[in-house]
């Protein structure tokens, strides 16, 4: 049995949903999908604001859900954090972070623990009103870890944000998946959000799964590609081995391969995360000695599919062990001969570092 399992079925007006996932026990798993998939429906089920008949609900240890069976919201150990921060606004900051805390036993993470991780400290005296839309969200955060949470639900955080508060808090959402122990739904429709913080990927579709799993494993589905944004691709975690500061350069290394990206000052052993359109990637039968394309790397063709129109295909291609995805005519595909198993160079024109 996984950390979290869920069957659940309820039927709405507009659409059913109908789920059965195992979910891992820590890291991100990103809930994707178009509006109105069942993201917050399904979060809300997690949570027991929505009550499915029938259904089965197991997380961190507990069954909070199975047939007549249900737990109340209360008596969850979770925290949720929504759009808005929803602080109490007759409390400075301190005192809405130790209302959080009252309701928690043997604390994961302590007070101290939480203003270091969210980066409040600073503004412990302040009434929410005086706070920017990410500092009120980070306070949030914070509040939802205080509640020793088993599971920490997270509805789309950053939507009601602009671009710049955004990116003040997006490297907050980082370090929680780096140093939290527990696993984090994290509803979203920002590529570049699932991009960037997820582990696992659950896409959903009129109130259903279409797509579960790891998210290198799920980008990488020819089956059903998955489109963060403008097209399909994937993305690779990485650790910055070396720099080239003569030409601004750092090497990324990954398991099967590395990648020269830009210098942007990241230290020696820094992990990122890169990111490579199908369309960026190229393929040769034999290596090119003169060519202005700066990341070359063998590979293996494990699958080719044909993409959604018919002059395409797309071709997952095994390095090391990584998957990397290519568009290329069938024209081009059949030129090469392209089969599973044919070796083949990969050559990537562009990689856009995350974060």
């Amino acid at each position: 049995m996984k950390p979290v399992d869920a069957r659940l079925k309820l039927e709405r007006n507009e659409f059913t949903l109908d789920v059965d996932l195992s979910l891992p026990g820590r890291g991100i798993t990103a809930l994707f999908g178009p509006s109105g998939s069942g993201k917050t429906t399904l979060l809300r089920c997690l949570a027991g604001l929505e009550r499915a008949p029938g259904g089965y609900l197991y997380v961190a240890g507990e069954i909070w859900q199975d047939g007549d069976y249900f737990l109340p919201t209360h008596k969850r150990r979770l925290g949720y954090v929504f759009q808005e921060a929803n602080l109490f606004p007759h409390l400075d900051i301190r005192r809405n972070l130790e209302y959080g805390m009252r309701r928690s036993g043997i604390r994961r993470i302590d007070l101290d623990n939480a203003l270091d991780l969210l980066g409040i400290n600073h503004l412990l005296e302040r009434r929410p009103e005086n706070l920017s839309g990410g500092e009120r969200q980070r306070v949030a955060i914070a509040r939802a870890l205080l509640v020793n949470p088993g599971i920490l639900l997270m509805d789309e955080p950053l939507a009601a944000l602009d671009l710049a508060r955004k990116q003040e808090i997006l490297p907050y959402l980082e370090r929680l998946h780096e140093e939290l122990s527990i696993p984090i739904l994290y509803v979203s429709h920002s590529p570049d959000e699932v991009a960037r913080l997820a582990d696992h990927l659950v896409v959903m579709e009129k109130g259903r799964v279409v797509a579960d799993g790891p998210l290198s494993e799920t980008l990488a589905r020819l089956d059903l590609p998955i489109r963060l944004g403008e097209d399909a691709g994937v993305v690779i975690d990485a650790v910055i081995g070396a720099r080239d500061e003569a030409w601004h350069l750092v090497r990324a290394d990954f398991a099967g391969g590395e990648l020269w990206v830009r210098d942007n000052g990241m230290t020696l052993g820094h992990p990122v995360r890169v990111r490579i359109l199908a369309r960026d990637v190229s393929l040769a039968a034999a290596h090119t000695e003169h060519t202005s394309i700066l990341n070359l790397m063998q590979g293996t063709i494990a699958e080719i599919a044909d993409d959604a129109h018919p002059a395409q295909s797309l071709a997952r291609v095994d390095v090391g062990g990584t998957p990397i995805v290519s568009r290329l005519t069938k024209r081009s595909a059949a030129a090469l001969g392209l089969s599973p198993g044919q070796p083949v160079w990969v050559q990537i024109k562009t990689v856009a570092l995350i974060g």
